[in-house]
């Protein structure tokens, strides 16, 4: 957690958005129980949160959803590689993903042992993947 914030500190998420990123309208809720495929299209079901963003946003808000790896692991890279990203859509994409990727470990290491809504090493495997992620890149994290 001390080198996510470190890396958030350093990160330039105090900016809005992205200058060189196309804004679009985005569901903002990863969820994977919120696509619905039907065989040959994929429906959104739940717009709670949903408003302005971009493409690599709403992709790391799926791929670093804690649904999407706990019980059944998204297989990350042929999800991303499904997708026509510029470079700097990319880098957009690491930086989102570190960002979620932190927020999930925040929200994990609350859960109360007591009555857990996750498997337990939930948080602990979400801090690993969070590490890996401050890892990659041009920008990696050192701390």
């Amino acid at each position: 957690m001390d080198c996510g914030l470190d890396w958030l500190a350093r990160s330039g998420f105090e900016h809005v958005g992205s200058p060189d990123v196309q804004q679009v309208f985005g569901p903002g809720d990863g969820n994977l129980a919120n696509y619905l495929w039907d065989g040959s299209r994929v429906r959104i079901v739940d717009f709670e949160e949903s408003g302005l963003s971009d493409r690599p946003f709403e992709l790391a808000e799926i791929t670093e959803h804690v649904a999407s790896w706990v019980d059944q692991p998204l297989d990350v890279e042929m999800f991303l590689d499904q997708f026509n990203l510029s470079a700097t859509e990319r880098a957009r994409l690491l930086e989102c993903r570190r960002l979620l990727a932190l927020v999930w470990l925040f929200l994990l290491s609350f859960d109360d042992p007591q009555y857990p809504r996750n498997p337990p090493g939930t948080a602990e495997r979400q801090a690993a993947r969070l590490s890996r992620l401050l890892g990659r890149g041009l920008r990696a994290v050192q701390c």
